[in-house]
């Protein structure tokens, strides 16, 4: 699934490429973006055979960036957004689902947090950790700090996968 978005923002914003940074500015994207995130920019820039390290360090720094926006700020605008009818279904809807995932993080705190962005699977990452810990008040700074090596763990997954594993089909 994340290939075929990944693809759908290749071909969408592809106009980049041919630009200075394009590629580096798409990976950017790719990898700020809640779902697709850190795992998204490496596979994009796999398929667009970027620089390695530049993309890595590319991609880390897009999907680093919200983190501490979700940490301080999600709570209050959700809080917010409530008042309005158009948003409280939508702003619930998005709780319970961080909620489901909850007892992988709230037993092990930081660690759990970690784990949680770090290994590359659906439903994880950055945006929905930081979210479930913004939600169970967890301390900011301590999860700032498992969110950032969380995405830095993914990261290093992602390079074997998509350097490693996708760069051999694709090449």
């Amino acid at each position: 699934m994340t290939e075929n978005l990944v693809n759908v923002f290749i071909d969408s914003f592809g106009g980049l490429i041919d630009i200075p940074f394009g590629k580096e500015i798409l990976i950017a994207i790719i990898s700020i973006m809640p779902i697709l995130e850190l795992r998204g920019g490496l596979i994009a820039a796999a398929l667009l055979h970027a620089n390695p390290v530049t993309s890595f360090i590319v991609a880390l720094i897009a999907n680093m960036l919200p983190i501490p926006f979700i940490l301080w700020f999600i709570t209050p605008l959700f809080k917010k957004l409530k008042q309005f009818r158009a948003f409280d279904k939508w702003i619930e809807k998005l709780e319970r689902r961080a909620l489901k995932k909850k007892d992988k993080i709230e037993k092990a705190e930081f660690w759990g947090l970690l784990l949680f962005v770090g290994v590359p699977l659906p439903g994880t990452g950055a945006w929905t950790g930081c979210l479930i810990a913004a939600i169970l008040d967890m301390n900011k700074k301590k999860s700032l700090l498992a969110a950032c090596l969380g995405v830095l763990l993914a990261g290093i997954i992602m390079m074997v996968v998509s350097y490693g594993i996708l760069g051999g089909i694709i090449n």
